[in-house]
């Protein structure tokens, strides 16, 4: 029997008279990375707000593990598992880089501020926070602001957090966008790093086919909000109503 790390079951919302996520059900296990995607306007981002906890869902139900997280707030998703990182950085741009990942650090160890026993006195935290950055190489950045980096930086910098909160489902909604050549593959590596600890789930929103294909275990179509093919990378991409119906640029290399 497959272990399901996540599931949405019937997820559903309506924006007034618009239905933008339209009753999917689907299961995602751990050591799996699957691939979300769809023409614009499908509802991929909505899906991952309906999971991460942006949005409430109008019916329907998502369970991490054998837990109900539905009605759960987006903070308390991810004091329960659920790592989130965003189309735009999602940062705290006036504090250096090694504050940004301490503070994450801080969150996962469930250590609050302590006038009586200053940070520097946590050294098994600011350890952990060194290794995290070391992991994705901006150990010689660790002394700069967050908004003193480049974009590329920046999305690494967020994987950190990422990393350093320790959670059981890692959600990348379009890692790459905005980013140049020369910086895509240092975060595309960071998420390949992630897959190799095969106990996480990671679900990943991308345009880019070429990423879809280079990374993903499993691809998901979302078209009208609703769940229309899931399956292995090449069964799906061969599917006739998958190329001409849903993913139509996408097979040409191009942003849907």
């Amino acid at each position: 029997m497959l272990v399901t790390s996540l599931e949405t079951r019937n997820l559903t919302i309506r924006f007034g008279g618009h239905v933008a996520v339209d009753g999917v059900s689907c299961a995602f296990r751990p050591g799996e990375l699957t691939a979300i995607v769809g023409p614009n306007g499908a509802g991929k981002t909505t899906y991952f707000n309906l999971i991460s906890g942006q949005l409430t869902a109008t019916s329907g139900a998502v369970f991490l593990g054998e837990r109900d997280i539905t009605r759960l707030s987006a903070p308390a998703r991810t004091r329960a598992g659920i790592g989130r990182a965003f189309q735009l950085t999602n940062l705290f741009p006036a504090l250096s880089v090694a504050e940004n990942v301490r503070l994450a650090v801080q969150s996962a160890a469930g250590v609050h501020y302590d006038m009586l026993r200053p940070w520097m006195r946590h050294r098994e935290l600011i350890a952990r926070a060194d290794a995290v950055l070391a992991r994705v190489a901006l150990d010689g950045k660790r002394d700069a602001p967050a908004s003193a980096l480049s974009h590329g930086d920046q999305r690494k910098l967020e994987v950190a957090l990422m990393i350093a909160l320790e959670p059981q489902i890692f959600m990348f909604d379009e890692p790459t966008a905005g980013m140049s050549v020369d910086e895509v593959p240092v975060v595309l590596d960071l998420i390949a790093q992630l897959k190799q600890d095969t106990s996480k789930t990671i679900l990943l929103v991308e345009h880019k086919m070429d990423v879809v294909r280079s990374l993903a275990d499993r691809i998901i179509v979302l078209h009208n909000g609703k769940l229309v093919a899931d399956g292995a990378p090449a069964e799906v991409m061969a599917s006739p109503v998958v190329q001409e119906a849903y993913l139509g640029s996408f097979g040409r290399g191009r942003a849907a």
